[in-house]
């Protein structure tokens, strides 16, 4: 299954904010059982999964690794799905011959699985709307099914991203144009909401461009950057200054603040 990927280089800075931000909602909670479905792609070492609608590019470098999925229309939401993590198991009890029995894996979402309505949802059409439907990185896959089976019954919830470290922003655009990707997001993984702030101006909504990459179109060059990030269950964390005045494109930025 061809995927549509997108990749670039990012040069890691590392900014360590001294000031304090709050969530303002309590954790995130797992969500319930689903039933969905299973493919995989990409090949054994999951090469062909870098870069994705999404727009994490080096799965590597940016800390996603293998345990990755493309999410079907229905899963996807154009975007807002992108670093949410899912705990997936073969449905053994409906088909125990392709299924490896009680083992689970968590995937993060880092890529859309394009419909194909030449094909119907029950015959090739894997992704089409409104199946739900994972097609998995194979190394996450072979986790759960066998090799041989290509696609599998899973169940699936949603459930809290662990993440190594702070949240970090690429700064993928300047003038009247900043394109910011937001990564390592822990907790609920997606964002459903974002500002800058400039040192000086005050905060301004910005908009999700595509996948996890978030745009402004103010002039803040020269400004040193702080965002306030809400996750899709409420969250809401502060990072103030975390990109310095002479922030250049394509610098990550991390901090020391996550999600919980």
């Amino acid at each position: 299954m061809e995927m549509c990927l997108f990749s670039h280089p990012l040069i890691i800075v590392t900014m360590i904010s001294m000031s304090i931000a709050a969530a303002v909602v309590e954790g995130f909670a797992p969500s319930g059982w689903t039933k969905a479905s299973a493919t995989f792609y990409g090949g054994s070492d999951a090469s062909g999964t870098m870069g994705g609608a999404c727009g994490y590019g080096n799965l590597y470098s940016t800390g996603y690794g293998t345990r990755t999925a493309a999410l079907s229309t229905a899963l996807f939401n154009d975007g807002a799905a992108c670093g949410q993590c899912y705990k997936i198991m073969c449905d053994y009890k409906s088909d125990s011959k392709w299924c490896h029995k009680g083992v689970s894996v968590t995937i993060t979402a880092t890529n859309f699985c394009p419909p194909n309505y030449a094909l119907p949802n029950d015959n090739g059409g894997w992704c089409n709307p409104p199946r739900q439907h994972f097609d998995m990185a194979q190394p996450a896959w072979e986790k759960i099914g066998i090799y041989r089976g290509g696609i599998v019954p899973v169940i699936y919830q949603r459930v809290s991203c662990k993440k190594h470290g702070g949240v970090r922003f690429t700064i993928n655009g300047r003038d009247y144009f900043e394109l910011v990707l937001v990564t390592n997001v822990g907790a609920a993984g997606s964002i459903q909401a974002m500002d800058v702030k400039g040192s000086n101006t005050g905060w301004m909504a910005m908009s999700r461009n595509w996948g996890a990459n978030w745009q402004s179109n103010g002039y803040l060059n020269g400004q040193a950057l702080s965002f306030r990030v809400t996750t899709s269950d409420g969250q809401t964390l502060v990072f103030p200054d975390i990109a310095p005045a002479n922030w250049g494109f394509g610098q990550t930025y991390s901090s020391r603040l996550q999600f919980t």
